[in-house]
């Protein structure tokens, strides 16, 4: 699995691409999250366009983005999932707990409102 991440008008932006299947994979997310959460990010817009797989290690790891971000009084929210993903957010019953959009710019206006 490989990362990127950049902050765009106080916007925490991680794309996320290949399999999300282990805490190894996980481990360097969670340290740059914390990184940005300590110089004051609350805002993350998770792109999950190129995740082809995300196993339950996966998932604990964008619970555990989620709930670092939510206890600073900020959210998140998860970009473009592919179906097989989409599907898996649905059966699990995560699609209630995540923020789910399709679009950026309706992603990035959600976030804002969220602190607003």
């Amino acid at each position: 699995m490989k990362f990127t991440y950049k902050e765009v008008d106080g916007i925490l932006k991680l794309s996320l691409s290949g399999d999300l299947i282990g805490e190894d994979n996980g481990i360097d997310i969670i340290e740059v999250v914390n990184d940005q959460i300590q110089q004051g990010s609350i805002l993350c817009l998770v792109d999950i366009s190129e995740l082809r797989y995300i196993n339950s290690s996966g998932i604990g790891v964008l619970i555990t983005i989620l709930t670092k971000f939510r206890n600073k009084g900020g959210e998140l929210c998860l970009l473009n999932p592919s179906e097989s993903v989409k599907k898996l957010l649905i059966i699990t019953k995560l699609n209630a707990i995540f923020s789910i959009e399709n679009d950026e710019q309706v992603a990035i206006q959600l976030l804002k409102k969220a602190v607003d």
